[in-house]
């Protein structure tokens, strides 16, 4: 299977992290989202990512030059995934959306094209039943910020074939990531884990063991962890956690 243009659904934190990802893979690249500001700040941003990224020598800048050629925006959602052999939705968290994406994203996309979402949590399958398509739906979970996380969770659903998985390890190589293959389930992996571990900080916080500030300092300093648990959800939100 050939991944040529991808798609990127979402132009947040992690959609333009996402399509960042893309275009450094040499991937034509489509960033879709229906705000023009939030494209536009996002279409700076990645820009900008480059441009800084070739003036510390991490990216050539023959590649940021090139990137800036095979970025495009688009607001309208058929019209961004046309011609996608990928598309990868960065929609909020709400299964209600994401089923109904998944449902737009099978009839306006070619027939050979694989769907992923970058879902942290929610089921592939329950999207993939939305489609005609399901051996080619698929979890894509990439991690924030997109740019500096070398990790992505490939979840494999009910139906999903062996081709569609060994595709997105490779679109994921060519990005600079490293794939760990997860069978669906709730929270695949690192959600999962650290829900589990955010949850035990707040009982100990409750029970008095120590402060906030503390449990942080305490797993950084004793458990190598780069961030502490409530530090954590300070970044993600108690609403998306």
């Amino acid at each position: 299977m050939t991944i040529r243009t991808i798609t990127v659904l979402g132009a947040g934190i992690m959609g333009r992290g996402i399509a960042y990802a893309s275009l450094l893979g040499g991937y034509d690249t489509v960033l879709q989202d229906t705000n023009d500001a939030a494209l536009e700040k996002a279409g700076a941003e990645i820009f900008a990512l480059f441009e800084k990224g070739a003036l510390t020598g991490k990216v050539s800048g023959e590649v940021a030059a090139a990137a800036n050629q095979r970025l495009r925006l688009a607001r309208v959602l058929e019209d961004a995934v046309h011609a996608a052999d990928l598309v990868i939705e960065a929609v909020p968290e709400s299964i209600d959306l994401k089923i109904e994406t998944f449902s737009r994203l099978d009839r306006a996309t070619p027939p050979h094209a694989l769907l992923a979402s970058n879902t942290s949590s929610l089921s592939i399958t329950e999207m993939a039943a939305a489609t005609a398509r399901p051996r080619q739906a698929l979890g894509r979970h990439f991690f924030n910020p997109v740019p500096r996380m070398k990790l992505l969770e490939v979840v494999r659903a009910l139906e999903t074939s062996d081709e569609s998985i060994a595709a997105a390890v490779a679109v994921g190589e060519r990005m600079g990531k490293e794939s760990v293959v997860v069978r669906e389930s709730p929270g695949f992996v690192t959600s999962r884990i650290n829900a589990m571990i955010g949850n035990e900080a707040f009982y100990m916080l409750q029970e008095g063991v120590a402060s906030a500030r503390d449990i942080d300092k305490a797993l950084k300093l004793g458990l190598n962890h780069p961030m502490g648990p409530f530090e954590l959800v300070d970044l993600v939100g108690l609403d998306t956690r």
